[in-house]
């Protein structure tokens, strides 16, 4: 048994079972993944692969049992590859970062800004995505540290940790009919303009939709966005009424906007750091972490990596 077979049985998987694309990942011939699949076979006993006629087209029973653990074997060999560029290297290496749009634009510049003080010598990669895309650069390996505010918490593999509360706001041109009411501004008065918000999925959008939900009412949403720049340009040019993450609006840069504070129509949005459950991380990793959210050292995150992963 040999690292090769583990990868190209992962890869064959995560590849939808196309062995061109997974030759082509691996750097290697169709031939020779097809070998080295039948050699790992051959060695357990079992039939890891569905087969019709040469194609593969899915997991065996049996395969579906033995992915787990070799997608386990795989991290450890990474793990261990992490462990002694730990030893060897501290201070240089590689950080992948994915996040969320909002994230990337309004929670980590700073973040980045003194994590380069920090570790001047490690190259920062910083993804953006979907939260769904976030966690899947995460289980993939492609990222090593994952921030958003939806979908996050519902993946098993992933450790997730708290980093701060935010709350929404709704964002109007200067001379909005909303900005001349006394008190605050409720959902039925909001639902009669048409809103621009976030897609589905994004930064807290369904504590957006659950609201109004819960009164029975049915807004016009008439243009959606995965980012509130996005958003404010239209709410800019009189599309309609802007919902967006509070520390999204920049009163400098705004200046043709006003903001109204939602914080007592929508429920209270939670953003989350997550790790790969039982993944190495480099001491640089740790610090970018810390200078993100003070509380989370890394004796508080190396004891959340290492709980095992709840079942049933």
């Amino acid at each position: 048994m040999n690292f090769q077979q583990l990868k190209s049985v992962r890869e064959t998987v995560r590849s939808g079972y196309n062995l061109t694309d997974v030759a082509a990942i691996l750097h290697t011939s169709q031939p020779g993944v097809s070998r080295q699949i039948r050699d790992l076979e051959e060695e357990l006993g079992v039939d890891i692969f569905v087969r019709s006629g040469k194609r593969l087209t899915g997991l065996t029973p049996p395969g579906v049992s033995l992915l787990p653990i070799v997608e386990r074997l795989l991290l450890d060999c990474d793990n261990l590859k992490r462990a002694g560029q730990e030893f060897n290297s501290r201070m240089d290496g590689t950080l992948s970062v994915a996040a969320t749009h909002s994230q990337a634009r309004y929670a980590l510049p700073h973040v980045v800004r003194d994590f380069k003080v920090l570790f001047p010598q490690v190259t920062l990669h910083l993804h953006q995505g979907s939260p769904k895309q976030v966690a899947e650069m995460l289980l993939s390996g492609e990222a090593d540290i994952g921030v958003a505010t939806e979908a996050l918490a519902l993946y098993p593999q992933l450790v997730t940790l708290p980093c701060y509360r935010w709350t929404h706001s709704i964002v109007v041109p200067p001379d909005h009919p909303l900005l001349a009411h006394t008190e605050p501004v409720s959902l039925q008065q909001l639902a009669q303009y048409p809103l621009i918000t976030y897609n589905q999925g994004f930064t807290g959008r369904s504590h957006i939709d659950n609201a109004f939900e819960r009164e029975g009412l049915h807004p016009d949403v008439v243009l959606t966005a995965m980012d509130a720049d996005v958003i404010k340009t239209y709410v800019e040019l009189g599309m309609g009424v802007g919902i967006i993450a509070s520390i999204a609006l920049d009163p400098e840069r705004d200046t043709q906007l006003r903001m109204l504070d939602a914080r007592h129509l929508f429920e209270i949005n939670l953003t989350r750091l997550a790790i790969r459950r039982g993944t190495w991380l480099r001491g640089y990793a740790y610090g970018f972490i810390e200078t993100f959210v003070p509380t989370l050292n890394r004796r508080v995150v190396e004891q959340a990596i290492s709980q095992p992963e709840l079942t049933g």
